[in-house]
């Protein structure tokens, strides 16, 4: 039996701590001060963030690298709005987090930080819920931590100042654990995916965010069936290792990856949305190809392109059932597209025209570099912007749990929070972020939550003095608004603490190595900022599939 107390404060931190949250990250004001500490007390890491906006997106980038929820504290009002592109990213992407505000009095009409935060969290797409009173506070709490784990919602869990004050001595036993709901198939939707899968002579299963955690059975499911394999971006990783794997599917395709996913006559989408990114507006879909799609959210069957099979249901168990179903056969697996993939599927592996200046170094030549230099055991977080591509297909992954990719709502900005939170769920990986100078110096007071928490982050900015992709795209046109004087990140991070370099040239390297063997040697370091000089790319290749449609 545990005793909570002896406020609702109290109680809601301790509850939650119980319960089994992993890491909370916030910042910290008189509303949300009691609890947060009641977490503390509960055994829960607690991350201090410089910025609301930062700690939300930290959470969500642990939650999504850990198996464990991750919880973002908050004061009421203007901590809420400073979080809401974070929640909105995290709402987007599906992630079981939980996000713990308090908020004004129900009588505090005139409250300065009054506002109605149900309707704003609703407005993005999260869950609104709230602890009521000291007689509903553990099941209140109970409830948004089983509406994360089980439904994998982003949960905000409002605690109104008076309520959370109010004396509160609840005894209760521990909740039992709560797991995520697992959907199995119906057996006419197994029989007709795998009627599909045997008339197919070149399938190619595509990986998504949903499919994250059911890598091996899809895996046994492809090789059985003959079928390549592949991953939208935010599941990068999830194949590596398989022969017959092509990597990213979409923009991030490499020419042959592009080739093969295009001429299958069976795309399986597995927890994936098969949406414009991932198929290039419909572009790697052949025009007598059939489409089917596995999910365990029926709204999501169908959402963005019609689909000839869908199947509700877990990835994991509606591949080990179809595999009771399939006829083994090569079909795509032959000799010679084994051949073509080992040969030119990954970007590392596409002959690079080195476009370097004296002054400035080529993105492509930096990024392999990198590649080669860096620890393997990295999980790698990318911000948004023109330079992303090449963090996100030249720098290599060990798995699926090395990418933390934060795009559902393209939002630039996030990629530093992002390294941050993944790097709390993984402290046996290097952390390595690819971000822009816009989107860096956008977040760049959380440089310090990085330094002070001792995190051996390696920042690798993207350094254009611009918005490149608004640059590239709107060609001609007067560029005042998104150009800028060049700035010395590399002495800006040395401010902060970390260790900056600027690099323009492979030479200026060197700096980065000294860097890497000095973490090989004691496995800890301040961040390091890669202040990169970067040529004019003309507008990277995945941005122009990316303006394609519009």
């Amino acid at each position: 039996m545990t005793v909570y107390g002896p406020t609702v404060g109290d109680v809601v931190g301790h509850v939650l701590a119980d319960l089994g949250v992993g890491h909370a990250f916030g910042v910290v004001g008189s509303g949300n001060f009691v609890t947060t500490n009641a977490l503390r007390r509960g055994g829960v890491p607690f991350t201090a963030a410089r910025h609301e906006g930062g700690a939300a997106t930290m959470a969500d980038a642990y939650s999504r690298m850990s198996s464990r929820v991750g919880v973002v504290s908050l004061h009421q009002g203007c901590g809420l709005t400073n979080a809401m592109t974070g929640i909105t990213e995290a709402a987007k992407s599906r992630t079981p987090m939980l996000v713990l505000t308090a908020d004004s009095p129900a009588a505090a009409l005139r409250s300065n930080f009054r506002i109605d935060q149900d309707a704003m969290v609703a407005a993005v797409g999260a869950v609104s819920t709230r602890v009521y009173s000291a007689a509903t506070v553990v099941d209140d709490v109970t409830r948004a931590y089983r509406t994360a784990v089980a439904e994998r919602r982003t949960v905000v869990l409002n605690v109104a100042i008076d309520v959370a004050a109010a004396p509160a001595s609840v005894v209760r036993p521990v909740a039992a654990a709560i797991e995520q709901l697992r959907v199995r198939p119906d057996r006419a939707s197994v029989d007709r995916l795998a009627d599909a899968i045997g008339r197919a002579s070149r399938p190619v299963f595509v990986a998504g965010r949903g499919a994250r955690a059911a890598g091996p059975e899809i895996a046994e499911l492809a090789a059985a069936a003959g079928a390549l394999v592949a991953t939208s971006a935010v599941a990068n990783g999830l194949f590596v290792g398989d022969e017959f794997s092509l990597g990213i599917s979409g923009g991030f395709s490499s020419p042959t990856t592009a080739a093969l996913v295009a001429d299958a006559d069976l795309i399986v989408g597995w927890g994936c949305a098969l949406n414009m990114w991932t198929m290039r507006h419909g572009r790697l879909v052949g025009p007598e190809a059939v489409v089917a799609q596995v999910d365990d959210d029926v709204a999501a069957l169908g959402a963005h392109r019609p689909v000839d099979v869908a199947v509700v249901g877990d990835c994991g168990q509606t591949a080990r059932d179809v595999l009771t179903r399939v006829s083994p056969g090569a079909r795509y697996r032959t000799a010679e597209v084994a051949r073509r993939i080992a040969d030119s599927a990954r970007w590392q592996d596409v002959p690079v025209a080195d476009a370097s200046t004296a002054e400035r170094i080529d993105p492509r030549v930096l990024t392999l570099a990198l590649d080669a230099m860096l620890p393997a055991e990295r999980i790698v977080s990318i911000d948004s912007g023109n330079f992303m591509g090449y963090p996100s297909t030249h720098l290599s992954v060990p798995d699926e749990n090395g990418f933390c990719f934060t795009q559902a709502f393209q939002s630039i900005g996030l990629g530093l929070y992002t390294a941050i939170g993944a790097a709390t769920a993984r402290p046996d990986r290097l952390p390595v972020l690819g971000a822009g100078d816009g989107g860096f110096l956008m977040s760049i007071a959380e440089l310090e939550t990085a330094v002070r928490a001792g995190i051996p982050l390696v920042a690798v900015v993207y350094n254009d003095a611009a918005y490149g992709a608004e640059v590239h795209h709107f060609g001609d046109a007067d560029m005042g608004t998104v150009t800028f004087p060049d700035t010395d990140i590399a002495a800006i991070a040395s401010g902060f603490g970390a260790t900056g370099v600027t690099v323009r040239t492979t030479a200026d390297l060197d700096a980065v190595q000294q860097w890497i063997d000095g973490y090989r040697a004691i496995g800890a370091a301040r961040p390091l900022v890669i202040d990169a000089k970067i040529t004019d790319d003309g507008g990277a290749w995945w941005l122009a599939e990316a303006f394609a449609g519009h």
